[in-house]
């Protein structure tokens, strides 16, 4: 489970680096999802190549928190470190919100409550084509707002889409407050489970429990699945823990190194 550890730490300084390169924002979203995306790419996708038809699909429906996407694909060594620098940059494929043309990116996102809807569509397709590729969907918590995120949570449920595994990153934040107090949808698990999926409650910053609750979902569940994510907004940089302020701005140079510092140091 090193790899899994290692590599998170990777991705939260790159996030860290690129954001401040860059000077945007978005920051704390892409922390709170480092440890699973993180436990994904090491521990459980089934990926060759980005290319190979049969590869398990990704979805980062919470497209907002794309430069953790970027980052665990460099740390797969499938994003060249020359093109990692030109985030956000003229004429680069690695905007804010991810970009299909860019290999590794299966879907164009950033229209927040799409990408569930077009996972259980790749789930189905899966099906008629008599393939075993999986497909997980990231979400946020915030994005469960959205009424055709139930639709596709109802359409799953009917087909018994068991290759479908929605992950919902539950950090308790959105760009205007706390989740609880913008709309409140807790408990996350019982509406699920109400629906017909098979739920796991799982500490979104354990890389050991993901993989295990994935593994298990597998195992006992013939319909879809989805792990319900304990997580931490702005997760790893203690200043930048549950603070909304990091939805949006960027570091300044001594925000930067205090940050850096605290994820293993700049380089």
């Amino acid at each position: 489970m090193s790899e899994a550890l290692d590599a998170a730490a990777a991705i939260r300084r790159i996030i860290l680096r690129q954001s401040h390169r860059a000077n945007v924002g978005h920051i704390g979203s892409a922390l709170s999802v480092a440890d699973v995306l993180a436990t994904l790419y090491t521990r459980v996708l089934r990926i060759s190549s980005p290319g190979d038809p049969e590869r398990d699909r990704f979805i980062l429906s919470k497209g907002h928190a794309a430069l953790a996407l970027y980052a665990a694909l460099a740390v797969k060594g499938w994003l060249a470190p020359a093109e990692l620098d030109r985030f956000c940059g003229d004429g680069s494929l690695l905007g804010v919100h991810p970009d299909s043309t860019l290999p590794g990116v299966d879907l164009s996102t950033g229209s927040l409550g799409l990408g569930l809807s077009i996972g259980a569509g790749a789930a189905l397709a899966a099906r008629y084509q008599g393939s075993s590729r999986r497909v997980f969907v990231l979400l946020s918590d915030a994005e469960c707002n959205e009424g055709s995120v139930w639709e596709a949570v109802m359409f799953a449920a009917h087909h018994r889409l068991g290759r479908l595994v929605a992950l919902v990153d539950v950090n308790g934040q959105q760009g205007f407050g706390r989740t609880r107090d913008v709309l409140d949808l807790s408990p996350l698990s019982a509406r699920f489970a109400a629906f017909g999926w098979d739920v796991s409650d799982v500490d979104g910053h354990d890389p050991a429990a993901i993989e295990e609750a994935i593994a298990a979902g597998e195992r006992r569940a013939a319909g879809p699945r989805v792990l319900i994510l304990r997580t931490v907004f702005g997760r790893g940089v203690s200043f930048m823990e549950g603070q909304l302020r990091w939805h949006y701005l960027p570091m300044s140079e001594a925000e930067y190194r205090t940050a850096m510092a605290e994820v293993g140091g700049i380089s």
